[in-house]
Parts: structure tokens; sequence; C-alpha cells
């Protein structure tokens, strides 16, 4: 879907706060089709990506690793 949102999943460290939210940035900029939205659309936005970020953060946390 992005090319630019790459894996999180690394073998050697956990991914870092950052990491996480940038990629739920670029996510919610592919899929809103917004490089920056519009103060009406900042709110919404902004919490999309809060969300997306927190999902992300509980399914690394939840994955196993062999």
């Amino acid at each position: 879907m992005c090319r630019s949102i790459k894996p999180l999943r690394l073998s050697d460290r956990p991914a870092t706060e950052q990491e996480i939210q940038e990629a739920a940035l670029q996510y919610v900029r592919k899929v809103s089709g917004y490089r920056k939205p519009s103060r009406a659309n900042q709110a919404v936005f902004d919490a999309a990506i809060a969300e997306i970020a927190s999902s992300t953060q509980k399914l690394l946390n939840a994955l196993v690793v062999k």
C-alpha cells in the first residue's frame, strides 16, 4: 500500500515510539489523500494517527516471536 512504511517488527530491537508514530502518519496520509489536513480536519487526522499508533503498539507487543 505505501512503500515508505517500513517493517516495525525488527529482529535486533523493538520499534521506537517515533517509528510507530511515523508509520501511522504515513498510513493516514495515504488513506486520506492529504499530506497536511486543513484546520477543519486536523483533529480527526491527529486522532486517527493516535489510534493507529496505539493499535500498532498493541500488535507488536502481542506478537509471539520464536
